[in-house]
């Protein structure tokens, strides 16, 4: 067997690529609860918060994130989960 490679990895699986933060690479110093196009992208399509291990932002941002879209919730500018579009 002096003909194979040994390898270090499954076959088939990829690195990981590191997530990028979405607002940190924006430069958003402040997340706007009326700015719904912004907030749609960190929601499922059941209208749930995605966790940060999804959308790769800090625990910081994504604390702004939940309190935005909160906010936008009770204004009536999202949906709650659950509730359709």
């Amino acid at each position: 067997m002096a003909g194979k490679v040994q390898r270090t990895e499954p076959r088939g699986l990829m690195p990981k690529r590191a997530k990028v933060d979405p607002i940190a690479s924006n430069k958003i110093e402040r997340v706007d609860y009326k700015d719904v196009n912004f907030l749609r992208k960190f929601l499922s399509e059941n209208g749930k918060i995605l966790p940060a291990r999804i959308t790769g932002c800090s625990r910081k941002n994504q604390r702004m994130v939940t309190k935005a879209i909160k906010r936008a919730r009770e204004i009536g500018f999202l949906p709650f989960a659950g509730t359709g579009t």
